[in-house]
Formats: C-alpha cells, structure tokens, sequence
C-alpha cells in the first residue's frame, strides 16, 4: 500500500556511471535518502525507445551524439517511489550541467560534462508519468512498504 502523496519516478543510469563502476553509488544515493525501488533492470537502449524519450530534442544538432552516447552500454533503468519523489530525485542529481552541480549532488560529485552527467531523472510528475510508463510494463513495478517509512516519511507532530 503507498501513501497518498507518494509520486513515482524514473532514474536512467546514464552509459558514463557504467562504464565507470558507478552504479552502486548512484543506487546508494537514492535509498539513503529514503526512496524505494519499485522497478528496476538493466537494457541496451535502441533507437525507437531513444527517439520516444528525447523527442523534445530530437531535430537538435547535438541528437545525434546524445543518441550514440546512450547507445555505448546497457543501462540501469529505475522506478522509485517515495514522498515528493520528483524533487527529491532532482536534488540528489543536481543540475544538467554537471560543472555547475553542487558538491554533495550525484552530478557534482562524479561529472563534469553535460552528456556524460550520470544520470537522467524525470524533471516533473507529469514526465515521470510518461516516462515510467515508457520503459516499464504495469506488472514491472511491485509496491511495498519500505520497513523504516514511518521514519523517513513521518509527518511532523509539533
């Protein structure tokens, strides 16, 4: 059973974090925060999948690169759940621009480059939607109750 202000969103651990054995940190990152996994696996991206998720890109002249860069090695494709979910995905990676993320974020601690920034993380409720639903089948996404929710997760009592 979920909370009611539980949103769900999506997580591409970019072919940079793979290649670079960096896939447990990111992973590391999102739980200790207190987000749950409620989908995950591993794909190599082809590219109709590529051209669904960066359509708003598409007729950039920096497509092309971004399409063969998501291309070099599976990635790691990730459902998480928790309350405010979106924003706090958001936080936790930092701004596209990797050499402008703070020190603390995933970004600013592991990249410097903006294609090569680790991960993707949906940028609203409405784009996780879609972009979940994208890559994950309805039977693909399992809910449960983290065992520590009512810590993470307490409303205040003061």
């Amino acid at each position: 059973m979920t909370h009611p202000k539980e949103e769900t969103t999506l997580i591409i651990v970019k072919p940079d974090a793979v290649h670079r054995g960096l896939v447990g940190e990111v992973v590391t990152r999102f739980e200790r925060k207190g987000l749950k996994i409620v989908g995950m696996k591993m794909v190599q991206l082809e590219d109709a999948l590529i051209d669904a998720h960066y359509a708003h890109i598409k007729d950039k002249p920096f497509f092309g690169g971004i399409k063969t860069f998501m291309k070099k090695s599976p990635v790691i494709i990730m459902a998480l759940s928790g309350i405010g979910a979106v924003a706090a995905t958001r936080l936790i990676v930092g701004p596209t621009k990797a050499y402008e993320a703070p020190a603390g974020t995933i970004r600013g601690d592991l990249s410097l480059s903006t294609q090569s920034n680790i991960v993707h993380a949906s940028d609203s409720v409405e784009s996780a939607k879609v972009e979940v639903e994208r890559f994950f089948g309805s039977k693909e996404i399992l809910e449960y109750k983290r065992n520590d929710f009512d810590f993470i997760s307490a409303e205040e009592v003061f």
